[in-house]
């Protein structure tokens, strides 16, 4: 094991996600994760900057929206935030603004479900989600010029998340957010929790070797966005243990870590990305993939901050950020797997 737990402290080596990953990390077969590499991509990531979670800010849409919209905005942008790549096409959905900006994948989302508000679309509503349909979908992320890939199962996710909300929360996310314990982890009571407990559409699990894998990606983004807006909107309700928080498991971040050489496939593995092949959701491939990469971001994280003055240390969250946002309109291909859960 590259980074071993007796040597590490803290609530984040702590947290169930990484505990549930390291039997995959040491058992992997398809996926191996570089520890010379990481002290290499740490040596130069270290000395970047990373605007502190204190002082964070939001886009002027999500700014003018009142605290219980903007919670409902951002788990709404979250529980449909998958698979923007057209499979057939190996190209993401793109969705160009009113000011002309090209925009991709889970921005591009974004800023559809922004203009649909704007135009008084009831978006933010369990009722609204409870009864939308793919049809309805269609005119809110407009085919330019690809269809956004599985609709029917977006508008599936959307009446189930809705049904629920209808039904216990009056239609509300503000209200189910505000029911819970401001924290991750709390007990029971702590927001991700309850979130990967009452809502089905956030239980992001796999099973490998007959070992129970929780990598819960949505339930922990769409958390970490909502903390971010309660921040620089000045709200209540902001989340006590964010340091708790994995990197999240998609295709982008894997992508990263693979061009830095931290994250090694098989030449099998590796032919089959690259030639578009559908990478089996719960295969021991994809399971490989996602979980060696929330470990090596987690060893990735401490070997940053071993370079860092404690008062500039980062999170998980924050470089896989930094990594995202540098290469998720990239032209080279990441493993495409077929699912809702990232």
């Amino acid at each position: 094991r590259v980074c071993d737990m007796s040597t590490r402290s803290g609530r984040l080596w702590a947290n169930p996600v990484i505990r549930s990953v390291l039997p995959v990390v040491d058992g992997a077969a398809h996926v191996r994760v570089d520890e010379a590499a990481i002290a290499h991509v740490a040596g130069w990531l270290a000395y970047e900057e990373f605007s502190p979670i204190s002082e964070a800010t939001t886009s002027p849409f999500v700014a003018a929206l009142s605290r219980e919209d903007g919670i409902a905005f951002g788990m709404l942008t979250n529980s449909i935030d998958f698979a923007f790549t057209d499979f057939a096409l190996s190209r993401k959905y793109e969705h160009t603004t009113g000011a002309g900006n090209t925009l991709y994948d889970s921005e591009a989302m974004v800023a559809c479900l922004e203009e649909a508000y704007t135009r008084g679309v009831p978006v933010l509503t369990g009722a609204w989600m409870a009864s939308v349909t793919a049809a309805d979908l269609d005119t809110i992320f407009p085919p330019e010029p690809v269809r956004m890939p599985l609709q029917d199962e977006r508008a599936a996710v959307l009446n189930e998340v809705g049904s629920i909300l209808v039904a216990k929360y009056g239609g509300s996310w503000a209200t189910w957010y505000d029911s819970c314990t401001p924290a991750l982890y709390a007990n029971g009571t702590g927001l991700l929790e309850r979130l990967t407990t009452e809502f089905p559409r956030y239980a992001d699990r796999s099973l490998w070797h007959g070992q129970d894998i929780a990598i819960y990606k949505l339930a922990q983004l769409g958390l970490w966005c909502v903390h971010l807006q309660l921040i620089a909107c000045r709200h209540r309700g902001a989340i006590a243990d964010m340091e708790s928080a994995t990197s999240f498991a998609d295709y982008i971040v894997p992508l990263a870590l693979e061009l830095f050489g931290i994250l090694v496939y098989t030449p099998a593995l590796a032919a089959r990305i690259a030639n578009g092949e559908e990478i089996l959701r719960d295969s021991d491939e994809e399971v490989e993939i996602r979980a060696c990469m929330v470990y090596a971001m987690t060893c990735l994280t401490d070997a940053i901050n071993a370079l860092r003055p404690a008062g500039l240390h980062v999170i998980p969250v924050q470089v896989d950020y930094r990594l995202w946002k540098a290469y998720h309109a990239t032209h080279r291909r990441h493993h495409l797997t077929r699912t809702i859960m990232y």
